[in-house]
């Protein structure tokens, strides 16, 4: 029988993955200390350890973590947080966790997340890639639960040598993935070459790319290297490299398969060893199937594919992408200092086809038309005014089914209902539900029923 240790410094959390992990076959401990857990992981061995980071004190599950590694090398490790950054998620793949998992969790994740690692020790496979060298990467914000995902991902992928094609929307973030993605690997003290192919024109390109040798074509008056050799021993960022010509990529496709440039004008290859990142805000899949893109060089550039999330499906990091866009502005000269709830409320409701970047410019528009210290709806642009006002509901609309809630929300406040009679207990709601505990738990999920409040 697999043992899972349960990490938590809050009783109800310890009590609910104790069950969850229970109605799986395994037999669980739980600790809500880092001396209980130090003192149970020292007289017994568990397959499975999962702690939380943050277990109210000095002493950190990743901290944790570094002494489970020594003490119980065979153990896996799976780490939850609440406020979750790449710089936290780079750890914890640094010190060996096999996953890193965001709250509030679902409880089909959590499951899931504990069968593999439990599958991969008997496997015996790795349980994760270990960091070389780690430098904190500014830029990327979010504890949604995309942005951990995106996190864990550039945390795996930082220290290889593959190439990786990141893909999302424009004003996402893409080349701060890709700078993120380098300060993170080997090639951290090396060059971070950045090129907007979208914003060049053929000739001029692939001069800037590969380089060329003096009289190659009217006004090359000397030999120039390019941008692969700049960043010789480092990384080379093709931003929009759906803009590119078929010509381009023909070149590039060599570079990637042979690992050689040739200046324009020159008959000598010369080998540049270059990580190469590329971005694009196209869909490259359906550009090479109407013949704009070569194939051979999208299936080379996506060896690894990361993708951005844009705005619009992680809003609940837009208060945070506000204030630091706020505190941008306020460097800038802008007077004000704080965005009141009902701005909040209109940037939420508002559908940023600009993404991250046309936020940051919201902000920066509204803080300069404050006038006082408080942005308010009225100070922002009038696009996202009129969309706010657009979905706000008619009130006599409101005021005539008020009381007559979807059948998604009468069955939620049943459930919220039934725990309540039964004092809290997930067994006995269950058993009045006519439901296992495990689907009362994917009900919370659906619902967002916080099951710990419930019981209160």
């Amino acid at each position: 029988m697999k043992r899972i240790l349960v990490i938590d410094d809050d009783l109800e959390t310890c009590n609910f993955l104790t069950e969850i992990f229970a109605e799986e076959g395994w037999q669980v401990a739980s600790s809500q200390t880092p001396e209980a857990a130090r003192e149970a992981v020292e007289k017994s061995h568990f397959d499975l350890i999962v702690s939380d980071i943050n277990l109210g004190g000095r002493t950190t599950g990743v901290s944790l973590l570094k002494e489970f590694k020594v003490v119980s090398p065979t153990s896996e490790v799976i780490l939850i947080s609440g406020f979750g950054t790449l710089e936290t998620a780079v750890e914890a793949v640094r010190e060996g966790a096999f996953d890193y998992i965001s709250k509030p969790f679902n409880v089909n994740e959590v499951i899931a997340t504990g069968r593999r690692a439990l599958k991969g020790r008997d496997a015996g496979e790795p349980a994760a890639v270990l960091l070389k060298q780690y430098s904190e990467a500014p830029g990327l914000i979010g504890h949604s639960h995309k942005m951990i995902e995106l996190y864990k991902e550039i945390a795996l992928v930082a220290p290889s040598r593959s190439t990786v094609l990141i893909t999302g929307e424009s004003g996402t973030g893409k080349e701060l993935v890709a700078r993120a993605l380098q300060r993170n690997s080997p090639r951290a003290q090396g060059a971070f070459v950045a090129v907007n192919c979208g914003a060049i024109t053929e000739t001029l390109l692939e001069s800037e790319l590969f380089g060329h040798l003096r009289g190659s074509f009217t006004g090359a008056t000397a030999d120039k290297r390019g941008l692969f050799e700049e960043a010789a021993g480092g990384t080379i960022f093709l931003d929009e490299i759906g803009e590119t010509s078929l010509g381009v990529q023909v070149k590039l496709l060599r570079v990637l398969q042979e690992g050689e440039i040739r200046r324009v004008g020159s008959a000598r290859s010369v080998h540049v060893d270059v990580r190469v990142l590329a971005a694009t805000n196209r869909d490259l899949e359906r550009e090479v199937k109407e013949a704009r893109f070569r194939e051979d060089l999208f299936y080379r550039l996506s060896v690894v594919s990361l993708r951005v999330p844009p705005l619009r499906e992680r809003t609940e990091d837009l208060p945070l992408l506000a204030a630091h866009a706020l505190r941008q502005a306020k460097e800038s000269g802008a007077r004000a200092t704080t965005i009141s709830e009902e701005a909040l409320a209109a940037l939420s409701q508002y559908d940023w086809p600009g993404n991250v970047r046309e936020l940051e410019n919201t902000i920066a528009h509204a803080a300069l038309y404050a006038r006082g210290n408080v942005i308010t709806p009225e100070d922002l642009p009038a696009k996202v005014r009129s969309q706010s006002r657009a979905t706000e509901p008619d009130n006599k609309t409101q005021s005539m089914f008020k009381d007559l809630p979807s059948l998604d929300e009468l069955e939620r406040r049943y459930i919220v209902h039934v725990l309540q009679t039964v004092g809290g207990s997930r067994t006995r709601a269950a058993e009045v539900l006519g439901i296992d505990r495990r689907t009362l738990y994917r009900m919370a999920d659906r619902f967002g029923i916080n099951l710990k409040e419930s019981a209160e």
